[in-house]
């Protein structure tokens, strides 16, 4: 399916690199490949982006946030309880691995992520600061830098169900459960200061 060139370059880079990423591995992927695709000049992912690095995340930030930006939003105005906010991240991971773009977006995700990539996010929900705020809310006692540590763990094991590259299905409804019961145990136990 050939890139619409009746959007901006940006646009057109991100949905190149998409669908090349549909059809071939992260690393197989080069920035040259990406910009010839899109009809760029070679030189327009470093314009644009900076790095492919920056491209990928700027792809699931345009992709994946308006996924969940509206609800997430709406529970941060409700003060809503982190079993809520959890079910809003499920429930979207659930429906992306049962489709092509959706499993490529958790793939990737989960490469940013469990490879603890250096990237700027500028969505709010993509933030560490935002999911840290909801802990602390229900949970006082955190700091925040205990609360943010506690949302990486949780969203490392979620990305390894769910984004995991060799897995040729989404995890069955019955492990989503026990993922989520196992998540918010984690999020939300009593925290004890042990040497």
């Amino acid at each position: 399916m050939p890139v619409n060139t009746d959007t901006g370059p940006r646009e057109r880079l991100l949905g190149a690199a998409e669908q090349l990423l549909l059809t071939a591995e992260y690393d197989q992927v080069s920035v040259r490949a990406i910009c010839a695709e899109s009809g760029a000049n070679p030189a327009a992912v470093h314009y644009h982006f900076g790095t492919k690095t920056a491209l990928v995340t700027a792809l699931l930030e345009d992709r994946l946030a308006p996924i969940w930006a509206s609800t997430l939003d709406h529970l941060a105005e409700a003060e809503s309880t982190v079993a809520s906010y959890l079910d809003a991240i499920l429930e979207p991971f659930a429906d992306l691995a049962a489709e092509p773009s959706g499993r490529l977006y958790l793939r990737l995700l989960s490469r940013v992520v469990l490879g603890r990539l250096r990237v700027r996010w500028s969505s709010r929900w993509f933030r560490l600061d935002s999911w840290a705020d909801v802990l602390r809310e229900e949970c006082p006692g955190l700091t925040e830098q205990e609360a943010q540590r506690r949302w990486v763990l949780a969203f490392e094991l979620v990305l390894q169900q769910f984004g995991d590259p060799t897995a040729d299905r989404a995890p069955t409804p019955a492990a989503v459960r026990t993922l989520r019961a196992f998540v918010l145990a984690g999020l939300t136990t009593a925290y004890e200061d042990t040497p």
